[in-house]
């Protein structure tokens, strides 16, 4: 079966194996790809940019995405007809996307949009896979900007990319659903209507009903994740506890899906997609390890979650040691001499929020610099397009927490 799956253009079989055998297949292609006897270079050099692309996505690793640079570079070399030359760069546009999703970085997305509104392809496919990322790429910069008017915008790019969307290999029409699920989870949130988070819960739901979970386990994690995201964004709306546990149910469900080695990077989405509080520690610390990669956004959210659970665990003992231990655990790490990445300082800054207000509180001591700390990290978080991280510490301010 892999091996008729290893010569099509659809790569969703790779959800039935672990980050290490995609990283195999990844090293076999590129390898086969790069020998004299080669057939079709050009084709091998892309599939192989795919299969880097989708370890990158799975675990981190920019040395992955970097391969998948090269790869599409390569690519581009063997390109014979304006055809190929559309799919070589459009497979740069989606890891230039990708790496905005890992790293963050707005500059990377207005570059990628850049060259995809200058795209011109032949084939139907090559033409539905262009606009299928500009719309993906302002779908994320619309998310970025919050205006209603970006938003509705990037939503009818999204539609219409869906209805060309049929001559697409079915993972890249999922990522489309994905995101404009996501896109109106949002929006709906945002502007408390509940319209448009029915909207995401339908597409959603048959999102997770066309994926099944012996065949696309990644794909429905990530669709039942967002549902009961957006059922816990209902209740909070309706005060539904009924549509809360749903949404919990909804979370368990999503993890049971895959074990953390088969996709770390989904497995951390998963369980910081939890409402605040209901990931137990130990689970955050797991997440927090396998997102060690540096600069990485879910990790930066791991370990803020992570310190904060900590936190709440020795306010709750009485354990003022234990804050103070943690203090210079942070401290020692930011004062290490090595760069450290923004988006994990900015994490240790919320941190150091967290646990110096959980002292004053035990100590009856106002904390020092909170509100300094906190602003950086909020400033830092913005510059990076990081706002699930923005939104963090926007929550640990003591005025908005009050």
């Amino acid at each position: 079966m892999f091996d008729k799956a290893r010569e099509s253009d659809d790569l969703g079989w790779l959800e039935l194996i672990g980050a290490d055998l995609v990283e195999a297949e990844a090293r076999r292609e590129a390898i086969d790809a790069g020998r004299v006897s080669c057939t079709r270079p050009f084709d091998s050099w892309l599939r192989a940019s795919g299969l880097w692309r989708e370890h990158a996505r799975r675990t981190g690793r920019r040395e992955s995405l970097d391969r998948a640079a090269k790869c599409a570079s390569e690519a581009t070399r063997h390109t014979t007809t304006p055809d190929q030359t559309a799919a070589a760069a459009i497979e740069s546009g989606e890891i230039h996307l990708l790496r905005f999703d890992l790293f963050g970085g707005p500059a990377t997305l207005t570059a990628a949009l850049a060259d995809a509104q200058s795209l011109t392809a032949e084939r139907p496919v090559t033409r539905a896979a262009a606009a299928a990322l500009h719309a993906r790429l302002c779908a994320r910069r619309a998310r970025l900007s919050g205006l209603p008017a970006s938003l509705l915008d990037a939503a009818a790019l999204l539609d219409a990319a869906l209805h060309g969307a049929k001559v697409l290999p079915p993972v890249a029409a999922d990522e489309l659903r994905l995101d404009r699920a996501g896109l109106a989870l949002e929006a709906g949130v945002a502007r408390r209507d509940p319209r448009l988070l029915d909207q995401a819960g339908r597409d959603l739901r048959a999102l997770v009903e066309s994926a099944s979970p012996d065949y696309r386990p990644l794909t429905r994690a990530r669709a039942l994740a967002l549902a009961g995201a957006g059922l816990m964004a209902l209740a909070d709306l309706a005060g539904s506890d009924a549509a809360r546990m749903q949404g919990r149910e909804l979370f368990e469900a999503a993890a049971d899906q895959f074990t953390p080695d088969h996709s770390p990077l989904d497995w951390i989405a998963v369980r910081l997609a939890e409402p605040g509080g209901d990931t137990p520690l130990l689970l955050l610390a797991e997440a927090e390890a396998l997102g060690r990669e540096p600069g990485l956004i879910l990790g930066a959210l791991a370990r803020e979650r992570r310190l904060a659970a900590e936190a709440v665990l020795a306010e709750s003992t009485g354990d003022v040691e234990a804050l103070t231990g943690l203090e210079a655990v942070i401290r020692r790490r930011l004062s290490a001499g090595t760069r450290t990445e923004p988006l994990d300082w900015a994490a240790d800054q919320i941190g150091m929020a967290h646990l110096a207000m959980a002292r004053g509180r035990l100590t009856g001591t106002e904390p020092r610099a909170v509100g300094l700390m906190l602003a950086e990290a909020i400033e830092t978080a913005r510059e990076w397009g990081a706002p699930a991280l923005m939104r963090r510490a926007v929550l640990a301010t003591p005025e908005v927490g009050a």
